[in-house]
């Protein structure tokens, strides 16, 4: 008997070493490979809405384990306050108005538009093959929905996930768009949205059932990653959710302080956790990055059906801070440099940095917006980007330069909160010292305002608008 227990042990011993080493010869492999890059893009998301950036209510473990492991930016930008246009920048590396994907007509892509993302715009997607990339969009596209303007046609070998927001196409017959949301939550059902769901150019559910599909965007993450972790890949995994309507799975329900807003957020945060645990399971650990991030500031006139901006000023379709500045978490263990970032950064930046990280050739044929944050990330070297524009539709509302920022133009979201203000002296605010832009110190700094005009009129002197692709309805 003794002798059985023995052989037992000494086999269980040397089928543990056989599987360490296995695991350590293929994190040793993979630490050779190229990186991975997964950008996870929330719809709607506040400053304010994570527990890492203050949230008292809202529990996000793998986002802040995310935050912790890795770099947590706190004055991180989107590329404009409204979804369309900022997933533009986000995947060109260009503000909008070079694509033609801003408008002052229609601030975002509806089912009836006519255009999408022009062929011409090089995505992020399409600069990773160029190095043999293999590439999956996952979730809200909103850049076009007809074929020639899916995913498919920009770059991504895969596609699933719906073309526009969660809150188009209502059925008809219900009350008007803003009385509907004053209703209870639970009278909001998912089959009153005739929103479809593809799998590449297939439609493959209509309406798309809402409720489970947070869940499911994040389950073909684990799967695409599980099924490509033999070669380099891209992920772009962007949540239709925060936004409006709001859905979770029965799992889901409930589990929140913070009511159904933190319901919502929970889940995705959920789905962050299953993504970094497929990562290590797969070995990738060592070369692969994350990135979290929104498209926008929460979508305030919902009130507790919309998120918090913090300690900042407004939110969504504003160019308050509230409006663009957003969470910005790196993650990636052996390669990203833990710490709390406090230079600027903007998701027009990914386009450059991975294209750097992953050696892809620089674009000299066209001017882009990003900035190289490789050595930010990598090494703490300060950021190399030193000024931010605040563009709503194709008109600069705002500039920062450093600490400062100017407001030429100050307007609420869709009209809610005040009418179109032209300041003929620029608001100032120092946002080091007033991140909630309350103290205008224009008139004890003129030659700051002076430095802002030169920057906006610099990249007035060399800017080409692209023809509006928004406007026009089928």
């Amino acid at each position: 008997m003794r002798t059985i227990r023995l052989a037992t042990v000494l086999l269980s011993a040397l089928l543990f070493i056989k599987c360490s080493n296995e695991k350590e010869k293929r994190e040793t492999q993979n630490e050779n490979k190229p990186l991975n890059f997964i950008i996870i893009f929330a719809d709607d998301l506040g400053y304010g809405d994570l527990s890492c950036y203050g949230n008292p209510t809202i529990n996000t473990p793998n986002l802040d384990r995310m935050a912790q492991e890795g770099q947590k930016w706190t004055n991180f930008y989107a590329g404009a306050s409204v979804c369309t246009p900022s997933r533009a920048a986000l995947l060109t590396g260009r503000l909008p108005v070079r694509s033609g994907m801003a408008s002052n007509k229609r601030r975002v892509l509806f089912p009836d538009s006519k255009y999408g993302l022009p062929a011409s715009e090089i995505t992020l997607a399409e600069q990773l093959k160029t190095v043999g990339y293999t590439t999956a969009a996952i979730g809200k596209w909103h850049l076009g929905h007809k074929e020639q303007y899916l995913p498919t046609n920009h770059g991504f070998d895969y596609y699933f996930g719906i073309p526009y927001s969660n809150d188009m196409d209502m059925v008809d017959g219900l009350l008007p768009y803003w009385e509907y949301w004053q209703q209870p939550n639970d009278s909001i059902k998912t089959a009153h949205f005739n929103v479809p769901l593809f799998r590449n150019t297939e439609i493959i559910e209509r309406p798309a059932n809402q409720n489970t599909i947070t869940k499911r965007y994040s389950e073909e993450a684990v799967s695409f990653i599980k099924k490509n972790n033999d070669q380099p890949f891209f992920v772009y995994l962007a949540h239709n959710l925060p936004h409006i309507p709001l859905f979770v799975s029965k799992e889901a329900a409930g589990k929140s302080k913070r009511g159904l807003y933190g319901d919502v957020l929970e889940e995705i945060d959920n789905g962050v956790g299953k993504i970094l645990d497929a990562i290590k399971e797969e070995g990738l650990t060592e070369n692969t990055i994350v990135v979290f991030t929104s498209d926008n500031g929460p979508w305030l006139p919902f009130k507790n059906n919309g998120g918090s901006a913090g300690l900042l000023r407004a939110g969504k379709g504003t160019t308050w801070e509230g409006g663009m500045r957003e969470p910005g978490i790196f993650w990636g263990p052996g390669n990203i440099k833990p710490g709390l970032i406090t230079d600027m950064g903007s998701t027009m930046d990914l386009f450059t940095t991975f294209s750097t990280m992953s050696g892809a050739k620089s674009i000299d044929d066209r001017i882009l917006d990003g900035i190289d944050l490789s050595e930010t990330l990598l090494n703490h070297n300060p950021s190399p980007r030193k000024s931010v524009l605040y563009y709503r539709g194709t008109e600069i509302y705002a500039a920062r330069l450093g600490d400062f920022k100017a407001h030429f133009v100050t307007q609420g979201a869709y009209g809610e909160f005040g009418k179109r203000q032209e300041h003929e002296t620029p608001l100032l605010y120092n946002l080091s010292h007033d991140a909630a832009e309350k103290f205008d110190i224009a008139h004890e700094q003129p030659e700051i305002l002076e430095q802002i005009q030169k920057l906006v009129d610099a990249h007035k002197s060399n800017l080409v608008m692209e023809k509006d692709q928004l406007a026009d309805r089928e």
